[in-house]
């Protein structure tokens, strides 16, 4: 199966900008544009000041900017950084696509858009280089993901495994290796994957370090690669590689079809910034409160309805607030939905103490009953009744929530509007930066230097 790794290698060495189909270049943009608006958002999300002082403390050579903050260090350092920002409200682009425009779950452009960037501004890259690298990346990833069978109930968590080769892949490209050397940052790069889903279960803040790890973790070694060290022959498919590793239901039949004709990516851009298994319950929720006036004062009862598995996995559970109330709310149903009702959405500024314990949302909360009458082989579906004291009850169901690119997607003018929230949210970026920046992110292709945006964004 050597022939598979070499043949995704030979396509990232030989593809440029000019081998982009017009719509391939158009989402990798959205997705950039997305991903800069939610690093700006998270810029101060809970224990990003610890690793931010780490990055500083470190230094090292000025290669890019650490977004939002401003200062200068090592690209690897950098990227990790501004992953773990776009990390911090779980509200950055998801799901790996696959063929006939499937999707398996995964979190890719957490780790391949601060990795572009950080690789492009130390390059002094043009727009058409990053965009040509981010692709690339992307596609590499989401290949192994759709091959992987990866189950987020199970142990790994794959923004720890198949980002770093997207990672890698882009800084790579950036530093122009040729076939031996990317092999071998394949193979040091696999000596580097980790992650837990125990994060997500103990509602941790290292949830989001796996996708931050990955990020530095590919330019290092891709760098390393570039030095002349050496890697496994096969980081994919050796004896104990990453497919035999890390996967148990792997399917690797169509990695490589349509190799450098068709380029995967993530294929949902998050309307909420929660975990998208809590986005079925908070769409349905929304259907309701937008079409009618109702006063939580006289809502008699709230009943969800999921899939077992759902109702079993780490969003069904009780709400309780830990020692991370964010990451709690992030990752439960019940606080989402119950901030849809109060608030009619689900936005970063709904995840402070402040917000949390909202009298409201404990009122809704006592009236709510998740129950698992869904078929157990739906896939991110849920319904909703609310009940009112005078006996009416209003009904709705999502078949598939906002924000996938091909059965529901989020338009053009909502993802702009997401990224002037998010600015507007986050109170660092002068709006007169912000609207330049936007103006560079929706024609990125004609930006001969990428340190003219980077330099706009802190």
């Amino acid at each position: 199966m050597i022939s598979y790794t070499e043949d995704l290698i030979a396509n990232i060495i030989a593809t440029n900008f000019d081998s982009l189909d017009k719509e391939t270049v158009e989402r990798a943009k959205w997705r950039i544009l997305d991903s800069v608006g939610v690093i700006i958002a998270g810029a101060n999300g809970v224990g990003n000041d610890a690793l931010l002082k780490l990055v500083k403390k470190w230094g090292g050579p000025e290669e890019s900017t650490i977004l939002v903050h401003g200062g200068k260090a090592l690209a690897q350092n950098v990227a990790m950084m501004n992953s773990l920002m776009m990390r911090s409200f779980d509200f950055e682009a998801i799901e790996a696509e696959g063929e006939n425009k499937t999707s398996s779950p995964a979190h890719i452009s957490g780790s391949t858009v601060p990795t572009a960037l950080a690789m492009a501004e130390k390059q002094a890259a043009s727009g058409k280089d990053m965009i040509a690298a981010l692709v690339l990346g992307d596609d590499v990833a989401c290949r192994i993901a759709a091959a992987s069978g990866f189950d987020v109930y199970g142990g790994w968590d794959n923004t720890g495994t198949v980002n770093a080769f997207g990672a890698t892949a882009i800084a790579g490209k950036m530093l122009n290796l040729n076939q031996r050397q990317m092999r071998d940052a394949f193979g040091i790069v696999l000596n580097q994957l980790g992650g837990t889903m125990e994060n997500v279960n103990d509602k941790a803040m290292t949830f989001k370090l796996p996708i931050a790890l990955a990020a530095r973790n590919g330019i290092f070694a891709a760098e390393l690669a570039q030095q002349g060290f050496h890697g496994p022959k096969d980081a994919l498919f050796g004896n104990k590689g990453y497919f035999a590793q890390y996967t148990k239901n792997a399917d690797t039949r169509n990695l490589t079809r349509d190799l450098g004709k068709k380029f995967f990516a993530d294929c949902v851009i998050k309307p909420y910034a929660s975990c998208r298994a809590t986005h079925p319950s908070i769409d349905a929720v929304m259907k309701i409160v937008t079409s009618q006036e109702i006063s939580i004062d006289d809502i008699e009862k709230i009943i969800i309805h999921v899939t077992p598995r759902t109702l079993k996995g780490f969003v069904g559970q009780p709400f309780v607030i830990g020692e991370t109330p964010q990451v709690d709310a992030a990752f439960s149903i019940r606080y989402t939905a119950a901030c849809a009702i109060l608030r009619k959405s689900v936005r970063p500024e709904h995840f402070t103490l402040e917000a949390i314990t909202d009298p409201g949302v404990n009122t809704l909360l006592d009236k709510m009953e998740l129950v698992d009458t869904l078929p157990p082989n739906e896939y991110q579906t849920a319904e909703v009744d609310i009940i009112m004291k005078g006996g009416e009850k209003y009904h709705a169901r999502t078949d598939v929530p906002k924000g996938d690119i091909f059965k529901n997607p989020m338009t053009q003018e909502e993802i702009i509007s997401k990224y002037k929230l998010n600015v507007a949210y986050s109170k660092t970026i002068s709006e007169q930066k912000a609207e330049e920046a936007l103006r560079m992110l929706l024609s990125l292709e004609e930006l001969d230097d990428i340190r003219k945006l980077t330099g706009l964004l802190c």
